[in-house]
């Protein structure tokens, strides 16, 4: 729940609480896991970026380290989920938000409709990762060798290993958009790190979600 932090007066403006601590840590471990899944499965992709499996002390390390830490991030990825799926659902005004999307592109936020705790982009982006997650998830159970490989047949597995390999290809093609997208909009790091934001910040680039906090902070 957004909240004023009066503790704070950057300037004489209070600070918005925009994610609480707890939300902050599922996200950096949902991070910090995805880069670790990220540098491990590309080291198992290809021979050309085998190197990288130094980094996880040989080869043997990293094929039995992957899927654990799979296990990890998908645990901690629904966690956000379990927090935030009721602030990605699609509405008319993330319709018009698309349809205007050379505004979007070009600053031009006040001829954009009012847009709530998060913009159609980024509603987009949160169940493109529902899917990804899933997808890496069944599949990732049907290639793990260790433990279930051995009830699937030969081709399920060849199958398992595609899916697996696209869905890792968008998935770390949706985070690196995520990042820059965060860079693009100043404020927006800042806010996952100390989870506040201005009034101000909230007010140009969330103008729905900023009057719902005025409503309960009355």
């Amino acid at each position: 729940m957004s909240q004023l932090d009066d503790g704070h007066k950057p300037h004489g403006e209070p600070l918005v609480v925009r994610y609480t601590a707890n939300e902050r840590s599922n996200h950096w471990l949902t991070a910090i896991t995805f880069v670790i899944l990220a540098l491990s499965g590309l080291s198992l992709f290809h021979p050309s970026m085998f190197w990288l499996s130094a980094l996880f002390g040989g080869g043997q390390w990293t094929r039995i380290l992957h899927p654990y830490v799979g296990v990890v991030m998908f645990l901690s990825f629904f966690g956000l989920v379990f927090r935030f799926w009721h602030h990605n659902m699609l509405d008319r005004s993330d319709v018009q938000w698309m349809k205007q999307i050379g505004d979007v592109l070009t600053n031009r936020e006040e001829k954009l409709p009012r847009i709530g705790r998060y913009n159609a982009g980024q509603k987009l982006l949160f169940f493109a990762l529902v899917a990804c997650m899933l997808v890496l998830l069944f599949s990732g159970i049907v290639i793990w060798r260790q433990w279930f490989s051995v009830y699937f047949g030969i081709p399920i597995i060849r199958l398992a290993a595609l899916a697996h390999a696209a869905a890792a290809f968008v998935l770390i093609t949706s985070i690196v958009v995520h990042i820059y997208a965060a860079i693009w909009i100043k404020g927006s790091i800042g806010a996952m790190v100390k989870g506040t934001v201005t009034l101000g910040w909230a007010r140009k680039h969330h103008p729905r979600w900023f009057d719902d906090i005025i409503k309960k902070n009355r």
